[in-house]
Formats: C-alpha cells, sequence, structure tokens
C-alpha cells in the first residue's frame, strides 16, 4: 500500500511495475495528516489531494518494489511526499490472468 500525493501517483505506478508490480488498484482523493496538522485558509483545507495505490505482489518482490516506490515518490528526501507499508495477505481470488506472470518473475527466487 502506498498513500501519495496525486502529482506522483503515475511515477510511483511505473516504478512499481519496474520493480516486478502487476498490477495495482488507485483510490483518489484520500486526505491525510502528518505531524503537523497542514494549514487552513478560512477553514479550506489547503493541502493537496493523496492517492491510496494497492499492490498485490508475491512476497518475495514487496520488499523491492517498496523500495523502489520510495526512491521514485522521494518518501525520505520530501516532507509529505509519501508513505508506504507492506501488509500480509493470508489468501487471494481473482489473480488466475497474472498468474502465469507471478510465477514466471518469482521462480528464480524460490
Amino acid at each position: 500500500m502506498a498513500l501519495v500525493d496525486d502529482n506522483h501517483t503515475d511515477t510511483i505506478l511505473e516504478a512499481a511495475r519496474d520493480a516486478g508490480a502487476t498490477g495495482s488498484t488507485v483510490i483518489t482523493s484520500a486526505r491525510g495528516e502528518g505531524l503537523v496538522p497542514e494549514k487552513t485558509f478560512l477553514g479550506l483545507n489547503l493541502s493537496g489531494q493523496r492517492d491510496l495505490i494497492l499492490f498485490l505482489v508475491a512476497e518475495q518482490l514487496a520488499r523491492d518494489i517498496l523500495e523502489e516506490i520510495a526512491i521514485a515518490g522521494k518518501f525520505n528526501e520530501e516532507h509529505g511526499a509519501g508513505i508506504a507499508f507492506q501488509v500480509e495477505i493470508e489468501d487471494a481470488v481473482g489473480l488466475k490472468t497474472q498468474l502465469k506472470t507471478l510465477s514466471h518473475e518469482i521462480e528464480d527466487q524460490l
């Protein structure tokens, strides 16, 4: 999962795909708040929109994908650039069309 500024979504998606992600789901118009709340002007929020990006990837690829999207999104360099984290998935269905590609990508790591 990654929460990113909507201006960086395409860059993050490209980096994830280059690192082995075979697909993603983007949920737009999310809102987040960091350590210090964003300023408002007459009650209007001045912060930019965030996107929530979901990736379902093989465990063997997860860390590389996290590192690549962190670099592409400049998560460690720019305040509020984004955050990404891994959540273990016990089981999933609906991946039949991606199964051949996933199996081929991770067979060298098994």
